[in-house]
């Protein structure tokens, strides 16, 4: 799939990283993207799915086209809100919404995905201070989601592996693998990242034992996958390793080439620029 000029454009921002600027001295204007969770009270979601929600939304949102120029050159509706924000320290807030609370958010800017009945909305990123209301009155922490026990990872998706032994929150979790979505496009080329969004960047969240956990971790010290590590505001110590992101899951099996796909195809992983910490 051949990409076109916008969608380079926007890849690009990705690819360059992000963390170049200090936070501001008020608190109030420091930036975040807003993470929706919808956690009904009946019928909950799996929690795997609803983190596999919230990375495809996040990244959706970072290669929409409001976030880039338009054709006609000028800037889309979100650009300006979004730069700001990859120019700083990339910090997510996730809430959680169900009924009429989730509805009324679905008119705030954003993107929701939808993961096997399981939903996620990533927000135009704005200083925490001045979130708009129908956001800010949501629930931050107070619900968790039980651990499920999903199938294998579709040997054709990225892999999000999550650092079990951190034993993170629903929401401190959706953060973090929205943090790795993000990095994961960043680093892989243009062309891969267009084919990961006509699939509409599903992944696969999957928590590793201490064996995988070890196996991944040695890909990202060879540069053939991403991790994200923490800045210790919530939750985890400054400089844990919350979650690795690999192309595919045969990436994280001992005795095959990493980056080979099923398909036979590589993925080419780029380091992306600036810092990787949350």
């Amino acid at each position: 799939m051949l990409p076109d000029a916008g969608f380079a454009a926007r890849h690009a921002v990705l690819a360059a990283g992000y963390g170049h600027r200090p936070d501001p001295e008020d608190p109030a204007q420091v930036l975040a993207m807003p993470l929706v969770l919808h956690i009904p009270k009946a019928d909950r979601p799996a929690r795997t799915a609803v983190l596999e929600a919230a990375a495809a939304a996040t990244v959706a949102l970072c290669l929409d086209a409001r976030v880039g120029e338009g054709e006609d050159g000028e800037p889309g509706p979100w650009q300006r809100d979004y730069l700001a924000w990859t120019g700083a320290r990339i910090r997510k807030v996730a809430r959680r919404a169900r009924g009429a609370q989730w509805l009324a958010v679905q008119d705030v800017d954003g993107v929701t995905v939808d993961v096997d009945g399981a939903q996620a909305r990533a927000f135009v990123p704005g200083p925490v201070g001045d979130l708009d209301p129908r956001v800010r009155k949501l629930q931050i922490g107070g619900t968790d989601l039980d651990h499920d026990d999903p199938d294998d990872a579709d040997p054709s998706l990225p892999v999000l592996w999550l650092n079990a032994p951190l034993g993170m929150t629903v929401g401190k979790a959706a953060a973090q693998v929205g943090h790795a979505a993000m990095m994961l496009a960043g680093a892989m080329t243009v062309t891969q990242a267009a084919e990961w969004a006509a699939q509409g960047f599903r992944c696969a969240v999957r928590e590793a034992d201490p064996q995988r956990w070890a196996e991944v971790t040695a890909l990202v010290a060879a540069g053939e996958a991403v991790a994200v590590r923490d800045a210790g505001f919530t939750e985890v110590a400054p400089g844990s390793m919350t979650v690795v992101a690999t192309a595919t899951p045969r990436d994280a099996v001992p005795g095959v080439p990493a980056g080979e796909r099923i398909s036979g195809r590589r993925w080419a992983f780029r380091r992306p620029g600036g810092r990787r910490r949350s």
